[in-house]
Formats: structure tokens, C-alpha cells, sequence
């Protein structure tokens, strides 16, 4: 069984903003981090308090930190967003304002450390990218809104781009916290059993075969047979089948994908 990640020593990161010291968070160092740039920093932690990512986070197994951007911005109203250059509708973030949130973000991020901007007209989010984030030492997530942010922050910066899917949302904190959700599940003792992300969808190009438990009736429907029989080898077999029968009838692109594998993938 995989050890989890020690919890590190603590430290405290220094800010410009006044705090009572006693109520100065305590960060450990050495435990992956989400930080998040946030129009709405009391959004968070949200879903991610609850239930096995909300226990992870309370016994130190990840750190999530927020930014709030309207601390930076210009002026008696705290202005971050300006009207696009060139005429439109809508309100773009400034590049001075997010720039600076960006800049107190990463002062202290170490090691792997990718810079994300959740878009619509990024790459599409999936395992393989949850993986890779799992095994960074933390990210930083910039939560657009309005019409989106001034280009020169992401050339500047080199964000990437990151969407949830071919769909537009209010702003990206919901995308945030369900990326964040799929990778944090992932680090070592947070499922606390291993094989479970083996086995599940997408873990090896293929959607999840059916669940069943008990009772062994319900509504005149019965548990199959085979996984009754205690035949370890022949329910291996039916859940592979059942997988490749679902993945080509429900995700034809995924089979498309599985099947142009070699075999040594």
C-alpha cells in the first residue's frame, strides 16, 4: 500500500494584506496545492470540503489557497475589468490587475507548478490531464469572467488554456473545483485504496463496466450470474467485455482511439 505524502513542515507566506497573526493560515510545504484566482474566493472550498476530498484537505493530504482579484484592483472601486479594445460587448479582465494576482500566486510555487486558465477555447479536460496534474507539486487557476482576460497576460505568462467541455459557463469556478475534484482524488491516500482508479472510466481508454450490490433482487432484476460465481477470471473477462461493449456504443470516438492503440500502450 502507497504511503501517503508526508504533511512537510509548516510555513507561513507572507502577504501585504493586514491579518490578526493568530489567524494567519498555516501552509505545509511539500503538499500539493491549488490555488485559485478568484472574482469569488467564497466559492471555495465548496463541494471540495465534503465528503473523502474534504477529509483530505482537513488532514493536510492538499492545501487550497485563494486569491481574491478584487484586492488588486485599480482604484476607490477596485475596478478589474475594462471594455474590450476595438469595440464589443461585454467586459474584459486588465492585464495590471490579473498580473498582479498572478504574480502574488506564484511568488512562492516550487517544482512543477502549472499556471491554468480555465477557457472555453482551451483543451479539453480528461484523465491523462488529471494524471499529469496529480503529479505536479500544485497549480495555479485563473477563474475568468465576463468576456475573458487580456491576451498578453496569457502570452506573457505562458497560461494554459483549459476547458471543461464545448459548453460556455458564468465564470470558471465550477470548472475549477471539478478539475480540481478529478486530480485531487488521485494523489496518494486520498481513495486510500489504489485499484479504484485503475479500474474506472477512462483509466485505460475505456467508460467503466456496470456496478452491481447488493440485494442480489431488486424490482424483478437480478445480479448477473457470473459476478455471483466467485470465478475471479471469468469476472474479469464479462467487466472487459461489458467496458468495450458501452465504450462502442456511448463514446465511438474513445473505441475509435482505443482501437488505433498497439498493444504495448
Amino acid at each position: 500500500m502507497t504511503e501517503p505524502k508526508s504533511h512537510g513542515r509548516k510555513s507561513i507566506r507572507p502577504t501585504l494584506k493586514p491579518r490578526d497573526l493568530m489567524a494567519e493560515p498555516v501552509h505545509l510545504a511539500g503538499v500539493w496545492t491549488a490555488r485559485i484566482i478568484t472574482l469569488f474566493p467564497q466559492a471555495f472550498p465548496g463541494v471540495l470540503g465534503e465528503s473523502l476530498t474534504g477529509k483530505a484537505l482537513k488532514d493536510g493530504l492538499w492545501q487550497l489557497d485563494t486569491i481574491d482579484l478584487r484586492t488588486h484592483g485599480i482604484g476607490r472601486h477596485r475596478n478589474v475589468d475594462d471594455t474590450p479594445a476595438g469595440g464589443g460587448a461585454g467586459m474584459v479582465l486588465r492585464p495590471d490587475v490579473l498580473g498582479a494576482a498572478i504574480d502574488e500566486a506564484q511568488a512562492t510555487a516550487r517544482g512543477a507548478w502549472p499556471l491554468v486558465y480555465l477557457s472555453p477555447r482551451g483543451a479539453r479536460f480528461d484523465q491523462q490531464m488529471a494524471r499529469r496534474l496529480a503529479r505536479a507539486d500544485g497549480i495555479t487557476m485563473i477563474c475568468g469572467r465576463f468576456e475573458g482576460v487580456d491576451q498578453r497576460v496569457l502570452d506573457h505568462y505562458g497560461v494554459e488554456e483549459v476547458s471543461l467541455g464545448d459548453f460556455v459557463l458564468t465564470g470558471g469556478e465550477i470548472a475549477a473545483q471539478a478539475m480540481i475534484d478529478a486530480t485531487v482524488r488521485l494523489l496518494p491516500g486520498v481513495l486510500g485504496n489504489a485499484a479504484s482508479t485503475e479500474e474506472e472510466s477512462f483509466s485505460d481508454g475505456l467508460l467503466e463496466h456496470p456496478q452491481y450490490t447488493r440485494p442480489a433482487e431488486w424490482q424483478g432484476r437480478t445480479i448477473p450470474d457470473v459476478l455471483m460465481s466467485g470465478h475471479h477470471g471469468e469476472i474479469a473477462k464479462w467487466r472487459r467485455a461489458m467496458s468495450e461493449e458501452i465504450t462502442r456504443e456511448r463514446r465511438p470516438d474513445l473505441w475509435s482511439a482505443h482501437g488505433s492503440r498497439s498493444p504495448g500502450d
